[in-house]
């Protein structure tokens, strides 16, 4: 029965620092994916800057005519 314990206790021990240095890994990985969803969104706002300012400079001109 002692034997049971122990390894229960070593089982949460170790689930506790796996746990723990997940959170950092995880940490990581969200900052690395927000920042790959920043860089995309940048890329793409420069790519396509020029066409969206066209297509709103037509809407305004097209809604100051009403």
């Amino acid at each position: 029965m002692k034997n049971l314990l122990l390894a229960a206790q070593v089982l949460g021990a170790w689930l506790h620092v796996d746990f723990k240095s997940q959170k950092g890994a995880t940490a990581t990985e969200y900052s690395l994916l927000v920042g790959l969803i920043a860089l995309v969104l940048v890329v793409g706002v420069g790519a396509f800057g020029g066409a969206l300012n066209t297509w709103f400079s037509t809407l305004g001109t097209t809604v100051s005519g009403w």
